[in-house]
């Protein structure tokens, strides 16, 4: 992300290594997961979103406890997020980007 805009994720996942500069990493994570809480439900949702999605995000994940719920965002050939899958309390829900990564949604709830 430029210098104008930087912004911590909870969880990122950085699939190009070209970026890693010494102690830092200077690009754009292929995969980011921000879990929600009260007070940034509106930051993640909104804010967070749509400049992932201007950077080229390729996916998205929000967690929200409160509603026990994952939304998956991917980035279409228009560089717009689509939410992808949503699972609420069960069952699992997988990357389209990673290879074999899949999240069991009762164990990231209990």
């Amino acid at each position: 992300m430029d210098g104008t805009k930087i912004v911590i994720p909870d969880l990122s996942v950085i699939c190009d290594k070209s970026g890693f500069h010494e102690n830092k990493y200077v690009g754009v994570p292929s995969l980011i997961i921000e879990i929600i809480s009260p007070s940034n439900q509106s930051h993640d949702l909104v804010v967070k979103l749509n400049l992932y999605m201007q950077y080229g995000v390729k996916e998205y994940w929000i967690v929200n406890p409160l509603l026990n719920t994952i939304q998956v965002y991917v980035l279409d050939e228009n560089n717009k997020f689509k939410l992808h899958d949503v699972a609420k309390d069960k069952g699992s829900i997988k990357s389209t980007i990673i290879n074999k990564f899949i999240v069991d949604i009762e164990k990231v709830f209990s």
